[in-house]
């Protein structure tokens, strides 16, 4: 199939996206990504992008690239992100159709992760290449919005809301990453439209980078947890500042946070005010290095804000740490913590649950290294069974197809 992959993120920012765009190119289609410049997480151009322009890339083997101007991303503050958003559905809604003028597709896939907005060029131009048009919905809208306390005004919710509802009633198919979805999305669209698609576990096929000295040290004659991805206000970053506090007893343990947001400012004040020297920060490091920092933690972290719309996410570490093999440590409510308790892979509290987390901390830490690995295993098994990156190509192909009516 031709398909058209309409994201706001994409490579060498890391999204999911990036997993499944290799997969079906694998797979034997035909991908085209639209997409805006990367700024994401840090708030800046990345090496080798400017504003001006747009700019036609090659990703892997055979992926054409076609970037828009944006606006960066900046401090991330309120203003600054909504620049951001705005700019991306400005650009890419007035020049894809130019762009793309003489190209046909038959499907249009929209990477559903916030803000929704984004997903006001792939409307137009399904429209335009009459197109079936899917929306792979990461966030629950107008609902994170009101979780993270981006959006407070009832009145401005309920207009995200009728837009909400009208890029959904636009769909042909809206693949949910959590069967939680269902009852809010369901509020917006036609139900008959929904199918569920989780998110894949990062695909491992690019070459592995070996970290810096000096954050191997950090993981070094210590028992190291680590936590890995965005810095937001997602991620609950008060509960692990708690968490390392009530360890501070317990020198031998250690939180090592890869990654850097929004909130990485706050993580900082809180370790200083607190004087705590059992966090270390790693600053944003290349994905392809991940893999060997897994392997060195004892456990992966993971966290959320106790809010209902964050409870029906899946948070994408997830995947990517039953793909390590390594036990998780999470302090989070709704389907990220069903999946990991369900697949036996780690010890989950609830959201925002400082001692909880820190508690799960020192029983991992108690028990023999087998029973440590026996978990890991299970997350991995799981993994396996419901997140490879070209099982869930298939799949995704298979729910197109079968909405279109394709037989084989």
């Amino acid at each position: 199939m031709k398909i058209l992959v309409v994201s706001q993120y994409f490579w060498p920012e890391s999204f999911v996206i990036n997993d499944l765009v290799r997969a079906l190119s694998r797979a034997g289609h035909q991908v085209t990504v639209a997409t805006g410049k990367p700024n994401y997480p840090t708030g800046s151009f990345a090496p080798g992008y400017t504003a001006k322009g747009v700019l036609h890339e090659q990703f892997g083997a055979g992926v054409d690239v076609i970037r828009v101007p944006i606006r960066p991303r900046g401090k991330g503050d309120a203003l600054a992100l909504c620049l951001n958003y705005l700019s991306f559905a400005a650009s890419a809604t007035f020049r894809l159709p130019r762009l793309l003028r003489g190209r046909d597709f038959d499907v249009i896939l929209f990477f559903g992760v916030s803000p929704l907005t984004a997903a006001i060029p792939a409307v137009v131009v399904s429209w335009l290449k009459k197109a079936h048009l899917v929306l792979w919905i990461q966030d629950l809208w107008p609902e994170s919005l009101s979780a993270t306390g981006f959006v407070k005004n009832r009145l401005v919710l309920y207009a995200v809301g009728l837009m909400v509802r009208l890029i959904y009633r636009a769909a042909d198919t809206i693949l949910l990453q959590s069967e939680a979805f269902f009852e809010p999305v369901s509020a917006y669209a036609d139900r008959r439209k929904l199918d569920y698609f989780p998110n894949l576990a990062p695909d491992l096929t690019e070459e592995e980078i070996p970290p810096p000295p000096d954050v191997l040290v950090h993981l070094e004659n210590c028992f190291p947890i680590v936590f890995a991805g965005n810095l937001g206000r997602a991620q609950a970053l008060p509960t692990v500042i708690e968490a390392a506090r009530l360890l501070k007893d317990h020198p031998e343990i250690r939180i090592i946070v890869v990654g850097t947001g929004s909130e990485a400012s706050t993580l900082s004040r809180g370790m200083a005010e607190l004087e705590l020297t059992n966090i270390k920060l790693t600053g944003l490091l290349d994905r392809a290095m991940m893999p060997a920092i897994f392997r060195r933690a004892a456990a992966l972290m993971v966290t959320l804000n106790d809010h209902s719309s964050l409870a029906a996410v899946i948070p994408s570490k997830v995947q990517a740490y039953m793909q390590a093999g390594r036990p998780i440590i999470g302090a989070l409510n709704g389907e990220g913590a069903r999946i990991i308790t369900s697949a036996g892979a780690g010890l989950v509290v609830p959201a925002e649950d400082g001692a909880g987390l820190a508690q799960s901390i020192l029983t991992l830490y108690s028990m023999p290294a087998s029973r440590r690995e026996a978990i890991g295993t299970a997350g991995r098994r799981y993994f396996e069974a419901h997140f490879d990156p070209d099982h869930s190509a298939g799949r995704l192909m298979e729910i197109i197809e079968a909405r279109m009516g394709i037989r084989k």
